[in-house]
């Protein structure tokens, strides 16, 4: 790899070559990035649900300890 870019000016090593790169692989980057972002929110919402189900459950839980009219 070393002996390829030896003779090309700095530019192509270092800005040419990563845009073609994005340019070639740009769908595929962003398809696994936004996969991750959706995952990640799909785990915020799954959080927010149980921890919101456990504290509808506690609130219900210690109130009914103390009514008898259920």
């Amino acid at each position: 790899m070393q002996e390829i870019f030896s003779g090309m000016p700095w530019w192509v090593k270092w800005v040419a070559v990563p845009v073609i790169a994005l340019v070639v692989f740009g769908g595929l980057i962003a398809s696994i990035v936004g996969f991750f972002i959706g995952l990640l929110f799909k785990l915020l919402v799954f959080v927010a649900l149980v921890g919101g189900l456990i504290f509808i459950v506690r609130k219900f839980m210690s109130g009914s300890s103390s009514r008898s009219d259920w």
